[in-house]
């Protein structure tokens, strides 16, 4: 099943996109995509319910705007440097377990909502990544008591201020956490739909042109790894989003290096979920 949300912003509704493409409105079903619904069988619930309701679900037209295709969680929990070439070409050294920090959940916008340049950013970057939706609260997981864990996975650009994050005194997450520095989605594929999230096809362009290209089998620490490792340090609440790190191709990567500016295109993609689309505009109130 693929979990959308659709209509204007601050008053997105909860949709289905079914196998034939097609787009419904399950407002219906009665909740949204939020910790109860992920945390209470909301998935299964809704499956069933789609099952006996879909032919008098409305449409949505390919007009409509599509939103994060769930509500804003607890948290964000981003994993760093955990591609091996992506930490070679950031000249660090290959870490010895996750390299972990926050992402405010106030900059997560739609899957073609711009990228707004913040103020006073020079070094603004595109990242694609797998990112995971967690389906029941874990603490203490052993990695093979992961995957019951999962809600679902989708695509994020972690868009990163390099200034900020680097050579601001502080964590990364200042880099990290400014207003529509997440896009989220298309949709929200449920853990059925991907049959090995460790084995897929990431991609990002930069005005048509592919700057990132990879696979996250080149994980340093996969999904499984990944996810016991944080909740070794922090209960994971239903809904919350884990977002896996960025294969090489970043603009601080390249030499010269290279930054977003208002007019760029950013277009990405995962294998089996979908593509993202964001316009890249200056900085307004």
């Amino acid at each position: 099943m693929k979990l959308i949300r659709f209509g204007a912003v601050g008053q997105e509704k909860p949709g289905v996109q079914l196998a034939n493409g097609k787009k419904i409105d399950v407002s219906g079903f009665g909740s949204d995509y939020n910790e109860d619904f992920f945390g209470n069988d909301g998935i299964d619930k809704l499956k069933q319910w789609v099952a006996s309701n879909e032919t008098s679900c409305p449409e949505i037209g390919d007009e409509v705007r599509l939103g994060a295709p769930l509500t804003r969680p607890s948290k964000i929990v981003c994993v760093g440097l955990n591609y091996a070439q992506h930490a070679a070409e950031a000249g660090m050294e290959v870490p010895k377990e996750p390299v972990l920090f926050f992402k405010a959940t106030s900059a997560m916008v739609g899957p073609y909502d711009d990228i707004m340049i913040p103020k006073g950013s020079t070094k603004t970057d595109w990242e694609v990544e797998l990112s995971v939706v967690i389906g029941k609260k874990a603490a203490y997981l052993e990695k093979d008591e992961v995957i019951d864990h999962i809600a679902g996975y989708v695509l994020h650009n972690d868009v990163s201020e390099r200034a900020f994050q680097l050579e601001r005194s502080g964590q990364w997450v200042k880099g990290k956490s400014c207003d529509t520095f997440a896009p989220i989605g298309p949709f929200i594929a449920t853990t059925d739909e991907i049959e090995d999230p460790n084995n897929l096809n990431l991609w990002l362009k930069l005005n048509g042109k592919v700057m990132q290209n990879s696979s996250t089998s080149d994980f340093i620490f996969n999904i499984q790894e990944a996810i016991s490792h944080i909740s070794q340090f922090m209960t994971l609440l239903p809904g919350d989003i884990i977002s896996t790190g960025t294969p090489f191709g970043v603009g601080m990567g390249l030499k010269p290096e290279l930054y977003l500016k208002p007019g760029d295109v950013v277009e990405l993609g995962i294998e089996g979920l979908g593509v993202s689309k964001q316009n890249v505009v200056a900085y307004k109130k």
